[in-house]
């Protein structure tokens, strides 16, 4: 059974997946739309991507997008290892900009569940590192929102300094004027 463990950031969860194993490998499920429901969590996901970094340390995010497109995110690397990172920016939210960083890799049985409204990036720990999400809005540039990982009024540590990281995700201004 999916278990979906609460995180610091309201509506934000780990997600345990079981694994089903023999001498053949295993199984495990990774999204079902009636458990997620059961939850209270979106459970409409419309939107499959797959991203890849070819080096550790580089740096994917930190994006959101807003109303009238706002999307909640499932993600689960599948190959290598990451450093997962969001950050609540819903205002009304108790934890309104707080984070959350947690390390996932392919050889956990872990996810990360993101709501709507929260900034979400990560930071590739290994060559070679592939991600997989499942998003619950499609993608949509002229709602698109972002912070930059070194706000210094997010705080966010990242284990390793940053190799590589696009132009759009080093110039997003400060979360707070």
């Amino acid at each position: 059974m999916i278990k979906f463990v609460k995180t610091p950031l309201e509506g934000a969860f780990v997600v345990e997946l079981p694994r089903y194993g023999d001498h053949r490998g295993f199984f495990s499920r990774f999204f079902c739309a009636e458990t997620f429901k059961a939850q209270g969590l979106a459970h409409s996901m419309v939107q499959c991507n797959i991203s890849r970094c070819s080096y550790r340390g580089t740096l994917r995010g930190l994006h959101y997008q807003t109303a009238p497109a706002p999307e909640a995110k499932f993600i689960r690397c599948t190959r290598g290892e990451i450093c997962d990172v969001l950050v609540d920016m819903r205002p009304e939210s108790p934890t309104y900009l707080k984070h959350y960083t947690i390390q996932l890799s392919a050889d956990a049985n872990q996810a990360m569940y993101i709501p709507e409204m929260c900034a979400h990036g990560y930071q590739a720990l290994q060559d070679d590192t592939e991600v997989m999400y499942l998003t619950s809005n499609v993608y949509n540039a002229q709602y698109e929102k972002g912070l930059r990982y070194d706000d210094p009024q997010i705080g966010i540590q990242l284990p390793m300094a940053v190799t590589e990281i696009s132009d759009k995700d080093k110039s997003w201004p400060d979360v707070l004027p």
